[in-house]
Formats: structure tokens, C-alpha cells, sequence
């Protein structure tokens, strides 16, 4: 179950239809409901152009604060497919996951949609904008990711740091798994 604030409703995974994140977004707080669409910059080549573009973080959902009993008025937001969850029972995502997603779209650090990772790649930020952040260590040749992940989607988050800025976390002893992208 969801950890949360003891005055705030706990958060929640939408599943949305295809490219209708903005819309569903707009929607929730149009009927007065904390949303949050995590957005990152991305550029789009055309025949004659590119452009950039914003882009969901993750393609196909969106996240809502509500009090599960009222989750029909979210329902009928145009777009919405359901919740996530087991079932019909949506299930509420960790604050600190949300939190971890917000700290990481407002940090100045680029940041991309990302496979998810198993647990036992744990590393803590120790420098930069995302000091204090914890997360997945991935890298890629010379470069280091961390990937923050939201457990329920089974969908990542990479951001691009400098590997002194990172200390493993975890038992003494336990080895840090890295892992090998292709690109």
C-alpha cells in the first residue's frame, strides 16, 4: 500500500489512450483534482524542420491524487482507459516515488524515458542539482544514468550525471550491479 501524508489523499496511475496524456491531464484538474503529467524535451525532426517538443515521461499514463471512493468522476474523463491497480482495485503508488519523479523533472538534469530495472542497482546522489536522490545506477560506456522507476507502471526514468557524484547503497559488501546499454 501507498505511503502518504496523513491530510493528503494517496496518488494514482491512470492508463490513458494513446497521445491523450495532455488532454486527460487538463481534465483531471479541470474537475479539481491534483494531477501530474511528467513531461520531458525531446526534438522531432519533420521533412522541413526540427522541432522540440514535450513529450510524456511516461507514454500512456498520467498521475492523480484522489481519494479512491471518487475515482468515477475521474473515469469519465475522455481518454481515461482505468486505473492501475490488481484488478479492479487500483493500487496507490509510494509518495516517494512521486516525489522522486517531481525532483527529477524540476531539476535542471535532462531526463528520458527509460526501461525499467530490478531492484539491487541502488545508488544515493551525493553532488549536484540531484543530491540526495536515490536511484538506479545504469551505464552506458563512459557515461552514468541513474534511473528513478515508479514499481507499479514497471516504467523507468534516466537522468545523466557524473559518476563522482554517486555513492552504492546497501550492506557492505553487496555488489553494484551495472548495467551495459546498447545504443
Amino acid at each position: 500500500m501507498g505511503t502518504t501524508s496523513s491530510d493528503s489523499p494517496p496518488w494514482f496511475a491512470l492508463r490513458v489512450k494513446s497521445n491523450c496524456e495532455k488532454m486527460v491531464a487538463n481534465g483531471i484538474r479541470y474537475k479539481g483534482f491534483e494531477e501530474f503529467l511528467p513531461l520531458y524535451r525531446s526534438s522531432h525532426r519533420w521533412s522541413d524542420r526540427i522541432k522540440p517538443v514535450e513529450l510524456p515521461l511516461f507514454p500512456g499514463y498520467v498521475f492523480c491524487r484522489l481519494d479512491p471512493r471518487h475515482r468515477l468522476a475521474v473515469l469519465t474523463i475522455p481518454g481515461v482507459l482505468d486505473f492501475v491497480g490488481i484488478g479492479r482495485a487500483p493500487m496507490p503508488i509510494e509518495d516517494a516515488e512521486i516525489a522522486a519523479i517531481q525532483q527529477l523533472v524540476h531539476s535542471p538534469v535532462p531526463a528520458e524515458p527509460w526501461e525499467y530495472l530490478d531492484r539491487g542497482q541502488l545508488v544515493r546522489v551525493e553532488a549536484g542539482p540531484l543530491a540526495g536522490f536515490e536511484g538506479i545506477l545504469i551505464e552506458s560506456r563512459n557515461q552514468c544514468r541513474v534511473a528513478v522507476s515508479v514499481t507499479i507502471l514497471k516504467r523507468s526514468v534516466a537522468v545523466e550525471i557524473d559518476r563522482d557524484w554517486i555513492k552504492p547503497l546497501g550492506a557492505s559488501g553487496l555488489q553494484l550491479k551495472l548495467r551495459y546499454l546498447v545504443q
